[in-house]
């Protein structure tokens, strides 16, 4: 028998933003079971650990992709607004999260992604001045599409997490 999962794509929004390097996998799955357990108690924590996973992390742009078990993501959903900070090694990250997809696959929060990147560069095009900066957005907004080396690289990544 399958489990269906859902997949959460969310933004990692630190206060500094120097501190993304110390930010790791371990770190989110611990602390958002932590704020499951605290929002939802014994049930909600045994029922959202079984099939949570974060299966991709980057930390340089705050990407997070979380997988948990379907019947139980609305609880998963309901406490990534209470996560107020990270606690990494007696460290304290302020941060929140902001969730931008829900999806069935990773496909589909995948061209999400680009989607949404698609519409950040966009914007920061229209407050660039600079030339040179113009024709670099230009380039990336044309380069964003699933064929990419950098896509094929982040299926690698979640298949090889797997």
């Amino acid at each position: 028998m399958r489990f269906k999962s859902r997949y959460f794509l969310c933004e990692l929004v630190l206060e500094d933003p120097r501190w993304k390097q110390n930010i790791s996998q371990g770190t989110v799955l611990y602390n958002v079971k932590e704020t499951v357990a605290r929002l939802h108690g014994d049930f909600g924590a045994a029922a959202c650990s079984i099939g949570l996973s974060v299966k991709y992390l980057n930390a340089y742009t705050g990407i997070i992709l979380l997988r948990c078990r379907k019947e139980f993501h609305q609880l998963l959903w309901s406490s990534l607004p209470f996560i107020t900070s990270l606690e990494n090694r007696g460290q304290r990250y302020v941060c929140f999260i902001n969730t931008l997809h829900i999806g069935g696959t990773i496909r589909t929060c995948q061209k999400f992604l680009i989607q949404y990147n698609r519409k950040q560069l966009a914007l920061l095009l229209k407050n660039t001045t600079n030339p040179d900066e113009k024709n670099a957005i230009q380039k990336s907004i044309a380069s964003c599409s699933l064929q990419n080396v950098q896509e094929a690289e982040f299926m690698a990544d979640v298949e090889d997490m797997d």
